[in-house]
C-alpha cells in the first residue's frame, strides 16, 4: 500500500470543527499524517472525529493563551502547523467600532503569534517544519468593498507569514499563506443570511463576483494546504498563495 503525502508527519490544526480547517483535517488524515484537530465547539469536533477516524481532537479556545500552549505540550511533535482561526467582519472602517477592532485582530492575528510562539521552538529543536497560516485574497491583493477590518487583519497575516519565512529560512522552517477567494462554508451561509434582500439574491451576488461562475469548495483549499505542508513544497515559503478563482484578476 502506497504511502501518502504526510505519512510520518503530525499535523495541529486550529478550526477545525467546519469549512476549510475541517475538510483540511480530512484531507491531512488521508494522506497519512497524525491529525490533531482544535475548535471552540466540541459539537463539531465529535462529528469530525466520526468522520475521521483517528483523528485526536481537542476543544480550544484560539483566544487563550494559556491553553494553546497547553495544548501544543500536550500534541508532542508537530510538523505542521495550520492556523485557520479566523472571523469576517462585515462594513467600512465606519463600521468598526473598538471592541469589533480588537476581538478580529485578537483572533485572526494574535491568535497565530500564540501557535507559533507554542509550536516553533519544537520545530526549531527538531530541524524544522511546515507553518500554512489561513489568509485570504480579501487584503492587499484584492479590496472587497465592506471588509475593511477583515482585509487589514489578513493583510497582517500575510505580513507575518512572510516575516517568520525570511527569520527561520535556514533552520528548515517554511511559513506559507493560502489566499482564498468566496468558499462555501457555514460562516459564508452565516453572512448571506444576515444581509439585507433574499437568501438568492445575495447568494447570486457572491457567485457573481468569481469570474468562474462558482464558488470554491472547502476540499479545494484544503489540497493546498496539503502541498504546503507536504515535502513536495519543500522549495517554497514566504508565498501568498492566491486560489481565488481569478476573483483577483
Amino acid at each position: 500500500m502506497a504511502q501518502g503525502r504526510l505519512a510520518g508527519k503530525r499535523a495541529f490544526l486550529t478550526a477545525a470543527g467546519q469549512g476549510i480547517g475541517r475538510a483540511t483535517a480530512l484531507a491531512f488524515l488521508r494522506e497519512g499524517a497524525e491529525v490533531v484537530a482544535t475548535d471552540l465547539n466540541p459539537d463539531l469536533l465529535v462529528k469530525l472525529a466520526e468522520d475521521g477516524p483517528g483523528i485526536i481532537t481537542h476543544t480550544l479556545d484560539a483566544r487563550d493563551t494559556d491553553a494553546v500552549h497547553a495544548a501544543a505540550k500536550e500534541a508532542g511533535d508537530v510538523n505542521i502547523l495550520f492556523n485557520c482561526a479566523g472571523f469576517v467582519h462585515h462594513g467600512t472602517i465606519l463600521d468598526v467600532d473598538e471592541a469589533a477592532w480588537d476581538f478580529s485582530y485578537d483572533l485572526n492575528v494574535k491568535s497565530l503569534w500564540r501557535t507559533l510562539t507554542a509550536f516553533l521552538p519544537g520545530m526549531l529543536e527538531r530541524g524544522g517544519g511546515s507553518i500554512v497560516n489561513m489568509s485570504s485574497a480579501a487584503q492587499t491583493i484584492k479590496a472587497p468593498p465592506n471588509r475593511a477590518l477583515y482585509a487589514s487583519t489578513k493583510a497582517a497575516v500575510a505580513g507575518l507569514t512572510k516575516t517568520v519565512a525570511i527569520d527561520y529560512i535556514t533552520q528548515g522552517i517554511r511559513c506559507n499563506c493560502i489566499c482564498p477567494g468566496t468558499v462555501q462554508s457555514p460562516s459564508l451561509e452565516e453572512r448571506i443570511h444576515a444581509m439585507p434582500d433574499s437568501y438568492e439574491e445575495n447568494r447570486a451576488n457572491f457567485v457573481a463576483r468569481q469570474p468562474m461562475g462558482r464558488i470554491a469548495e472547502p476540499e479545494e483549499i484544503a489540497m493546498l494546504a496539503v502541498y504546503l505542508a507536504s515535502d513536495e513544497s519543500a522549495f517554497v515559503t514566504g508565498g501568498e498563495h492566491v486560489i481565488d478563482g481569478g476573483w483577483s484578476l
